[in-house]
């Protein structure tokens, strides 16, 4: 089992307050050797509260996270007493630890940051609790079930929006995908198949997960009602939503059966339509509430 460090040398050094529910922050991450830039949904006042980590999809937004930028999460989460975290960067990263720096996007050590270095820094300044969740939409859904089972200690709750928690039958496509954006998928766990594949599988660690509230949404791939909404964000998933969404439909199922199979408990939500696109995720987040919601506390 992977367990946090006992300190973290991570800190802010920039913040700025773009309105009383939403702040910009600078973080230095020593296990990257850079800055990262994130912002954070949360109260207007004061007092505790959990925290729940929303990470992006292959490639995040520019100046801020896509889920604000694509969706209703800032007016979603006003009024919720929770924090927000919404890391920017990270293309194609699965918000992992690379086994070797890439020449296409440096050192990716996502792993170590978001539960090492980041989580110690957000309480102190945003009055968490120590309570979190984490959840994700397509590699960030992937994402949040990895670190969910690689670091059981540390989330409460756990959604993935279209997403594959099956690394082994994910393989394929996240190495496509990488590759796609000008990196190297070896750089990432090496080749399919090696040890580090196995150590970053939620569907070989299923009882790590046990306890834990758990939510997935999928569509299969067929056009539904917000196809016929003219929106920036549809354009790019148009055509290749449709597939993309029918892979994770299968893979889900997969992943469903393996929770089934172990007498873990989990709200999956399976739609007859929707491919893979921001309006289907906004619609999920609303729907994963009720799930993840009461696990923080919020």
């Amino acid at each position: 089992m992977v367990t946090p460090a006992t300190a973290s040398a991570a800190e802010i050094v920039g913040m700025a307050e773009l309105s009383p529910t939403r702040t910009a922050i600078t973080v230095t991450s020593p296990a990257m050797g850079r800055n990262v830039d994130l912002q954070v949904l949360h109260p207007a006042g004061g007092g505790s509260r959990g925290t729940y980590y929303l990470l992006d999809g292959l490639d995040p937004g520019v100046g801020q996270s896509t889920w604000t930028n694509a969706t209703d999460a800032e007016a979603f989460f006003r009024g919720k007493n929770v924090n927000v975290v919404l890391p920017m960067g990270g293309q194609a990263s699965y918000y992992t630890d690379w086994v070797a720096d890439d020449p296409r996007f440096g050192r990716y050590k996502w792993d170590t940051f978001l539960t090492q270095e980041l989580p110690g820094v957000i309480d102190a300044n945003f009055n968490g609790n120590g309570v979190n969740g984490i959840g994700g939409l397509s590699m960030g859904g992937n994402a949040a079930y990895i670190l969910a089972a690689r670091h059981p200690d540390l989330y409460r709750a756990v959604a993935g929006y279209s997403a594959c928690p099956d690394s082994g039958m994910a393989a394929g496509a996240m190495m496509f995908s990488i590759a796609n954006r000008g990196g190297n998928p070896l750089n990432m766990w090496g080749a399919p198949g090696s040890p580090e594949w196995a150590a970053h599988d939620p569907a070989m660690m299923v009882d790590r997960l046990r306890g834990k509230a758990l939510y997935m949404s999928t569509g299969t791939g067929i056009p539904g009602p917000h196809e016929a909404e003219l929106k920036p964000q549809l354009a790019e998933n148009i055509f290749l939503g449709g597939p993309i969404e029918l892979g994770v439909n299968t893979c889900m199922v997969a992943f469903d059966q393996r929770l089934r199979g172990a007498a873990i408990g989990a709200r999956i939500d399976y739609h007859p339509v929707g491919t893979h696109s921001w309006s289907y995720w906004q619609d999920a987040l609303h729907a994963s509430w009720p799930t993840i919601g009461p696990a923080l506390g919020a």
